[in-house]
Formats: C-alpha cells, sequence, structure tokens
C-alpha cells in the first residue's frame, strides 16, 4: 500500500468524493458505518477504507432504495464493516472501576493522584471515553499494576502469534496497541498504530528500557525536553525513566514495533 493510499481526510473531503453532505456521515457514523479516527483536537480523519464503505452506502441508499439500518445491517454480512477499534473499552472502564473499588477509594482520591479530573475518571470507569497511554500508565502506576493487565493477556504462551490472535488495546483516540506475544518475563513487543496528530497525551515515566522501530509513516517522541524525529527505517533506544512523551506528526498512520523491558508497561 502506498503513502497515498494511507492518507487520511477530512469530513468535507471525504463528503465530496462520495457525494453525501457531511450531516448523513455523522449519522451513519452513529450506527457504526463508519469509524473515524480522531485527532487530539477531535477532528475526524477518514481512511481509504471508509471511503469505500461510504460510497458503498450511498449507491445502496439511492439505488436500492435502502434505509440506514438496512444497509448497516446488509455491510455487515457482508463484511465489509470494520470492528470498533475501541471494543475493549468496557473491559479497561470495568476494571479500572473495580480496582478502585475494592480499595475503598472515591473517584477524588484517585482522579488527585493521578492528575485527571474526576469528570474524566468517571467517564474512563463508565466507558463513555478511553485514555490515552501517559492516562493509563498513571492509573496503573498507582493501583501498583500494569497496562498489560488491560490487554486481558490470558491464556497460554504462544510461540507463534497470528496477526488475528493478538490482544489490542485502544489507548486514548487514534491509538491501538497490538500485544504480539505474552507470558514473557523478560520482553513485552507491542506492534503500535498511531493515527495523525494522536499520541501518547501527557509524559509519563517507568522502570525499564524501549527499543523502537518505525515501520511506517513518522513519530516525534521527546525525553524531558529534547525531541526526536523519527521516520520510517528509523529505530531508538532509551531508558524508559526519562520521562517520555510521542506523537504522530503526519498525514498517515505510523505503525512502530515497541519492545519494552521488562514487561512494566
Amino acid at each position: 500500500m502506498n503513502a497515498s493510499a494511507r492518507a487520511y481526510l477530512k469530513i468535507g473531503d471525504v463528503a465530496r468524493q462520495v457525494g453525501v453532505s457531511p450531516s448523513m456521515i455523522r449519522s451513519w457514523e452513529k450506527l457504526g458505518l463508519t469509524r473515524p479516527q480522531r485527532t487530539e483536537s477531535k477532528y475526524r480523519l477518514y481512511s481509504a477504507d471508509d471511503v469505500k464503505v461510504l460510497k458503498r452506502a450511498r449507491f445502496l441508499r439511492k439505488v436500492r432504495g435502502l434505509n440506514a439500518p438496512a444497509i448497516v445491517e446488509l455491510l455487515r454480512r457482508q463484511g465489509r464493516m470494520r470492528p470498533a477499534a475501541d471494543g475493549n473499552a468496557g473491559a479497561i472502564g470495568a476494571h479500572l472501576r473495580q480496582l478502585r473499588a475494592s480499595r475503598r477509594l472515591s473517584l477524588a482520591q484517585v482522579a488527585q493522584a493521578a492528575g485527571i479530573s474526576v469528570g474524566f475518571l468517571s467517564a474512563l470507569e463508565r466507558s463513555h471515553m478511553s485514555g490515552s497511554v501517559g492516562t493509563l500508565r498513571k492509573l496503573a502506576r498507582f493501583y501498583k499494576t500494569n497496562i498489560l493487565d488491560f490487554f486481558d493477556a490470558s491464556g497460554a504462551n504462544s510461540r507463534q502469534v497470528q496477526p488475528e490472535q493478538r490482544k489490542v488495546l485502544a489507548a486514548g483516540p487514534g491509538v491501538r496497541m497490538e500485544l504480539l506475544a505474552w507470558g514473557n518475563t523478560v520482553m513485552e513487543p507491542h506492534l503500535f498504530r498511531v493515527a495523525p496528530q494522536s499520541g501518547s497525551g501527557d509524559s509519563y515515566a517507568h522502570e525499564g528500557e524501549e527499543f523502537l522501530y518505525v515501520l511506517r509513516g513518522a513519530l516525534n517522541i521527546t525525553l524531558e525536553r529534547e525531541e526526536y524525529r523519527l521516520k520510517a527505517g528509523d529505530s531508538f533506544y532509551f531508558e524508559s525513566s526519562t520521562p517520555h512523551h510521542w506523537k504522530n506528526p503526519g498525514r498517515s498512520e505510523a505503525w512502530v514495533l515497541w519492545v519494552n523491558t521488562p514487561p512494566t508497561f
């Protein structure tokens, strides 16, 4: 797939290509027809696959006269609709709520310790929002656990993991973490898929060491006050105890092989 095919479009551009209004696209989104990425500024970003689905939906609406629910059902049966990237949000929210309840802590106590608002923490626990990597890391550190627990990384440790078997965690808008192996006490490898202008959020730090290899796109990573600009083919190593945050500065999705050791992420 070339770079142009991976480029993301804003809703106005998509509306012109598909031939429907932005409001129609937003109404279809509410039914699950599309699942656009979101930037930190909450702008919708659509992929080439999203455009294909929307064009098919317009055809079904105009030529076959189907209404929106019928279009969604037909496309779902045909396997044309992508599953939600944040399908684990409910499990994460329930897990966070259970951790807090088991310690008999109030929302205010946990929010203050993690440096986030009470309203945001409440939304996380109710699965109305997803937390960034930085936020989840702070909560995991407060509860003396790690983000790996949010993956439901149970089951036997297999030597071979096929793509459809990966454990997936949506860590905030536009960040998808795919666990490539689990049950290992030495390394914790992920595939990070980061949408344009999305990133880790706040800086975070923890014990260990990290290695990155950029497979696709670009990634800016800041260690304390020094920023490094990585592109496809670049590798990067640093000590996890250094406060760090990162962001995809480009217009296409970034893919990063990210290895932590030990598995304290």
